[in-house]
């Protein structure tokens, strides 16, 4: 499938503007999960994962402290 736009024109827009375009693009692939296909692995991966959330749910952290540890390591 064609794009009806083409990519010169979205390296037109600013940055905040392309962002914003991004989060409108990933918002409209997540109203239709069933449309993402997943590999085994993928669906493996995301098994295992729930499966350690689930035996031990306080394993997180909360998004404050995330972000901090990822700042730091800029």
């Amino acid at each position: 499938m064609k794009p009806k736009v083409k990519i010169s024109d979205l390296l037109t827009l600013n940055v905040a503007e392309r962002i914003r375009l991004v989060e409108d693009l990933w918002d409209s692939i997540a109203n239709v999960p069933e449309a993402v296909k997943l590999t085994e692995v993928q669906r493996a991966e995301l098994d295992a994962r729930l499966e350690a959330h689930r035996k031990n749910p306080d394993a997180v952290s909360p998004w404050n402290l995330v972000k901090a540890r990822i700042s730091r390591r800029s």
